[in-house]
């Protein structure tokens, strides 16, 4: 039996999950089905090809990120105001 042919993709989207999800290279190639070193291969492969946009996109995401998380605190605290200002009363 041959080793499987995994489409490019795949490979991109493996990527991803590694690069942006920071899932741990381990247990997502078990997860997978393929080695821990054609997961860093795959990322070296796609590295290369990546153009010098790959530091403001990954800006971006970060941004977004703590955008998410601020705003998810904003929304408690909006919360947590109106329900002692109705308590007071």
């Amino acid at each position: 039996m041959g080793k499987p042919n995994f489409s490019d993709e795949l490979k991109r989207d493996a990527v991803a999950q590694i690069t942006d999800r920071w899932y741990r290279v381990a247990e997502f190639s078990q997860r997978l089905g393929v080695s821990a070193h054609s997961l860093y291969a795959w990322k070296r492969q796609f590295a290369k090809t990546v153009s010098g946009d790959a530091g403001k996109d990954a800006e971006i995401r970060q941004l977004k990120r703590e955008l998410a998380r601020v705003t998810e605190g904003r929304d408690i605290l909006k919360k947590a105001t109106a329900y002692f200002a109705s308590d007071a009363k």
